[in-house]
């Protein structure tokens, strides 16, 4: 009876614990998750998921992590519209002087920072006006080409006309004469085209690129040379005279791998009439929506899947004959996309039937008339 009493006591009592040490407690802790002892190529692929204000938050936690994070491989991204609320393309934002040198002193900073780590970029995007002869931003993006690694820069987003954050009080030339007012565009031209040969000797394996054009011959036979293009974007800037269609035919001619093309153009009143060819083997995705007064008269793109365009009326009224007389230069998109465009797919965001050649116009004559300039869908004065 006793040793029932014995054993049925032992049963219920509770489960005790094995105390453990809070040190070996801790050690457990680092080997779960043991990230010193990871090879070096696997830290810094983990540290080059964080943005850079996290990386700098790294690089005090430790001596180990401090060299971690001044290595060049993980500084791959020139970013000078990243900082807090700021962004590139807010050319309406109003600051103060007092902003103005706070964000300018930190340009400096962060170029040096840059320089020191010996970055090896493979984006860079900016936006500086590289005709302001008092901060001197071409001086500053060529400073920083040449002290870092940029041979292997694949994307380059860059607007040379404007300064990011500049006070209105800043700009002289924005209220100075026109003739003022083009000695400024002609600087900033120049500079272009210098950084652009800067570009072209130290970046020959750039891919995507995004920036402002004057189609200037001069920066026609610069851009040219990037071989390696696949998208390319190019907004408008104040041009000295129009894009003629032989610049722009050479354009596409002369990129062989390029994929994607996106189109700013406004074609002056002086040409109107004139009609453009673009030929390309490799083109898949072509927008000229952005533009203005921009008719294609033929297209030789065999590989191309998409295609935007818009019809903008710029406000010109123009007699019945003048219209015409214009307008009888120039065929119907419908035709342009029938014979020239065999892979065609979509055309403005909307879906294609793949009867749409067999068909007269059919369901694309809600489309073209958004973005055919020809007299069946272009009946009107205005322009």
């Amino acid at each position: 009876m006793t040793t029932n009493i014995i054993s049925s006591s032992v049963i219920m009592s509770p489960r005790k614990r094995t105390l453990v040490p809070v040190s070996s407690r801790r050690k457990a802790a680092d080997d779960y998750f043991p990230f010193n002892f990871l090879p070096v190529e696997c830290q810094l692929h983990v540290l080059s998921f964080l943005n850079e204000v996290d990386k700098c938050s790294c690089a005090l936690v430790c001596l180990s992590w401090s060299c971690l994070v001044r290595s060049w491989k993980l500084w791959r991204v020139a970013d000078y519209s990243r900082r807090g609320v700021f962004h590139l393309g807010q050319e309406g934002l109003l600051v103060s002087n007092r902003e103005f040198e706070r964000w300018k002193a930190w340009v400096h900073h962060y170029t040096h920072h840059l320089v020191s780590r010996r970055a090896s970029l493979l984006t860079l995007k900016a936006s500086f006006d590289l005709g302001d002869r008092c901060n001197k931003w071409s001086e500053l993006l060529g400073h920083l080409l040449d002290h870092v690694h940029c041979r292997d820069l694949s994307h380059l987003d860059l607007n040379w006309t404007f300064t990011l954050l500049e006070p209105l009080d800043l700009r002289v030339h924005s209220s100075s004469s026109s003739h003022q007012d083009s000695i400024t565009k002609m600087d900033q031209v120049t500079s272009f085209q210098e950084l652009l040969t800067k570009l072209t000797d130290s970046c020959p394996r750039i891919s995507k690129m995004r920036l402002h054009f004057d189609w200037s011959d001069v920066s026609m036979s610069l851009l040219t040379n990037f071989q390696q293009l696949r998208v390319l974007e190019l907004k408008y800037f104040w041009v000295f005279k129009g894009v003629t269609p032989s610049t722009l035919q050479h354009l596409t001619k002369s990129l062989p791998n390029l994929k994607s093309l996106t189109l700013q153009i406004l074609v002056p009143l002086r040409n109107l009439g004139i009609s453009y060819t673009l030929e390309s083997q490799s083109l898949e995705f072509l927008d000229v929506s952005p533009s203005r007064g921009l008719v294609f008269s033929c297209l030789k793109l065999p590989a191309l899947r998409e295609l935007r365009a818009k019809k903008i009326v710029r406000g010109i009224t123009l007699d019945r004959r003048t219209r015409l007389r214009i307008q009888s230069r120039w065929p119907c998109l419908y035709h342009v996309l029938r014979e020239g465009t065999p892979r065609l797919q979509a055309l403005n965001n909307e879906r294609l039937l793949p009867t749409w050649r067999e068909e007269r116009y059919g369901e694309m004559s809600a489309i073209l008339e958004q973005s055919c300039y020809c007299v069946q869908h272009l009946d009107s004065w205005l322009w």
